[in-house]
Order: C-alpha cells, then structure tokens, then sequence
C-alpha cells in the first residue's frame, strides 16, 4: 500500500493474515512423526519377538507385509470418507483405532495373534495421509502446499529416523512387550487434541482474521462435500495409473528401510544393537532432509524450466535414478557404516519424489484430493507389502544373499522413475476444477 506522495505505507497487524492454518501443519506434522514411530517399532523389535515367539524369516515377512496390506486396502476407503464427511472426524476414529493396536502388539502370544493385530494396526493407519492431504488441501494456499508436504514428510522421516534409538533405550528398560503401550498412548492424546480444535472448513474456525479468510476463501470449494467421485473419469485416465505406479515404486524401496534393515544389520552385518539403532535410522534421516530439499528446490526450478510439471517430472525423476545407483553401489561397500552411509544417501534421492507426488494429487485430484491420494497410497503399500514377502524369501532360498534384495530395490526404482518421464502432475481429472484446484 503508498500513501498519496508515493511512499510505502507498512501493512497493519490487521491486513496481515494470521497464522491460524500453521496450527493446522503442526498438528499434522506431530501426527506424522506419531505415525512413524508406531510403524518402525515392529522392525526394530522384530529381532526379539522373532526369538521369544519362535517366528521364522518368511513368517516375519508376512507379518511385516500384514500392515501393508491392510494400509492398502484401506487407503481409498479413508480417503473417501475424508471427502465426504471430513479428516476431522476420521482422524479422531483411525487415530484412536490405530493406536489401541499399536499397545495390542505387545500383547501378542502367537504368530496369527501378531499377523491379525499387524493387520488391523494397518487398517487404522490407511486413513492417515488422505486425511492429511485433505486438511492441506482446504487449510493452505496454493503457494504454501508444496513446502508444508516437504516440512510435513522431513519430520515424519525423522520420526522414523530416531524411533529405534527411543525404541531401543525402551526396551532396553522394559522389554518389548510393553513398549508397544507406551508408544501407542502419544496417538491417544493426539486424537483428543485435534478433535476439540480442528475445523474441516477454514471459514468456520475462529481466530482467522479477515486477511486470512481471504487467503483461504476459495478453498471452500474443496472442503468435505458430498459431491460423487468421479470413478470413471479418474480411472480413465493415465495420470491416475501413473501416480499408482510411481508410488509403487517408492514405497517397494522405502519398506525395506522400516522392516528388514536393522535384521541386515544386526545379522548380515553383526552390528550391535545400539549402534544398529543408530546406522537403521539414516534413510529416514536422510530422506527428511531429501523431502525438505526437494520443496524448496520446487519453486526456484520452477523459475528455470518455466513449468511446474516438467520440474515436478525433472526433480522426480532424479529422485528415483539417483535412489537406483546408490542401492546398487552400496552392495559392492565392504564398511557397515560406509554402506549405511551409502543408502542414507538413496533414502535422500528417493524422498525427492515425496514433495512432488503428494502435492500432484492435489492440484489433479481438486475436490477429491482425499481419494485420489488415498488411491495412489494403497498403491504404494501393495508395493510395500510385497518388500518385506520378496526379501523374506529370497534370503531363505539364495543362502541369505542379500546383494540380490538389493538388486530387486533397484529395478522396482527404475521403473517409478520411468512413469515419472510421461506423468501430467498438474492438469485437475476434471477440467471445471482447475481454478478451484
């Protein structure tokens, strides 16, 4: 604003939006860091319940891929519902349901007892991120999406990242049967927080001053609704088919990092345990800073390449090449710490992919970014589940060579980064929702 002689008028507290919708990112961030943690506890404790439960190598891959089969099954369903009735209310349920099963793990006497209660703690998990991408989707602008997304899966990796070494100093204290509990008591008091704070529609928060609801004023349009999904336009086109398989890709390489490494580790690579803790965390470290880089590169590449979907597609792209070199140039180091250094770097390249693809879910999905990023998350832990399957079995039938377990990552990486050359990431499935989107 100029005043009549030209100069610059500073703007008032009152023209200045507020910061209401940061609380929103926060609550979502915590949610994420929650969520990790739960998820690389089992892989962490795997080696303890393996002996004190009689589980065999298959038997624990079936139990690692139980969680997500169950988080791809459920993943549209939670989506879904975020579109129709809103992430505040299912948050509240999954989060409450997952973490009851969290606890329930380690009450587990059996392999079935731990199949199904790996399953179920799956299930509850699915409608998280949906339901976080729906919030973002109705809370943030435009221009802040792409980097709350790089902030929100920094802190989720991290979450990951630093879980065993927690995870580690509790069961060193109680044991792993009542770790479970403690771990999942943080969800608990998550859910009831968020549940008396959150609102689904911006405008109907208090607190927001006018600059703000005018920031967020049309992102009414894309607040819970009971608009049909349109099913066949969306499965219709390649975008769809191509974020599913991309995703797949990615998440094939990622379940490797939270289900079967610290056993590399701790049993191929004779590690000790707190330094396993330690060297189990660094693709998940290093994949939250490859997050956190990959969104703030997004807008000065944009400046460059004059076009969101060619950056999206470029800083993809590398992403994946940049994973598949690295898994295969860590089977030839001969240094534990040299080789995990070597995959905290694949962790890095593949996470670049993660600000470019949840984003592109919402500018194609638009009202429906709830479901379609529910669609391409199923997609990706059915490619998770199959990780922890495939390696189980190739360590029992190739006399624990592990190098062709990475072999495998490195291909299924390939060809994410592939679907990445011929993927629209920008244009909305349907067309009267591109201003909205």
């Amino acid at each position: 604003m100029t005043s009549q002689q030209g100069t610059e008028i500073p703007p008032t507290a009152d023209q200045r939006p507020t910061h209401v919708r940061y609380v929103v990112v926060a609550f979502c961030i915590v949610l994420a860091i929650i969520t990790y943690i739960d998820r690389v506890s089992m892989s962490f404790a795997a080696p303890y319940i393996r002996k004190d439960l009689g589980i065999s190598e298959p038997m624990m891959g079936y139990i690692f891929a139980a969680f997500a089969w169950a988080y791809a099954l459920f993943e549209i369903p939670g989506g879904y519902l975020g579109d129709r009735i809103g992430p505040r209310k299912v948050l509240l349920r999954v989060v409450l349901w997952w973490s009851f099963f969290t606890a329930a793990l380690g009450w587990a006497w059996s392999y079935t007892s731990l199949l199904v209660t790996q399953f179920l703690f799956g299930a509850g998990e699915a409608g998280c991120f949906p339901n976080v991408n729906k919030a973002f989707t109705a809370w943030l602008p435009a221009h802040e999406k792409v980097r709350a997304h790089g902030v929100l899966w920094l802190f989720a990796r991290w979450g990951g990242a630093f879980g065993p070494l927690l995870l580690g100093w509790v069961i060193s204290h109680v044991g792993w049967r009542h770790a479970f509990p403690i771990f999942g008591m943080l969800g608990v008091v998550w859910a009831v927080c968020f549940y008396f704070w959150f609102q689904d529609d911006p405008m109907k928060k208090a607190g927001l001053n006018d600059a703000e609801r005018e920031l967020l004023r049309g992102n009414a349009k894309l607040a819970p609704g009971r608009a049909p999904i349109p099913w066949r336009k969306a499965l219709a086109t390649s975008q769809t088919w191509l974020l599913c398989a991309q995703y797949f890709s990615h998440s094939y390489g990622f379940y490797f990092y939270i289900t079967w490494l610290p056993t590399y580790l701790r049993e191929a690579r004779h590690v000790p345990l707190m330094t396993s803790a330690a060297l189990s965390g660094l693709p998940l470290f290093c994949g939250g800073i490859g997050c956190s880089v990959g969104g703030l590169l997004i807008k000065p590449v944009t400046r460059l390449t004059g076009s969101m979907a060619r950056t999206r597609r470029m800083m993809a792209f590398t992403g994946f090449a940049g994973a598949c070199g690295l898994i295969l140039v860590s089977t030839t180091v001969a240094s534990p710490v040299l080789t995990m250094l070597v995959i905290g770097a694949a962790g890095f390249f593949s996470d670049l992919v993660m600000p470019n693809a949840w984003p592109a879910t919402m500018d194609v999905g638009g009202r429906f970014a709830g479901t379609l990023s529910g669609a391409m998350n199923m997609s990706g832990n059915i490619g998770g589940s199959l990780c922890p399957i495939a390696i189980g079995y190739i360590l029992r039938h190739s006399n624990h060579n592990w190098a062709l377990t990475f072999y495998l990552s490195a291909a299924v990486y390939l060809m994410g980064g592939v679907c990445w050359l011929f993927l629209d990431p920008v244009t909305p499935i349907e067309k009267d929702l591109a201003a909205a989107a």
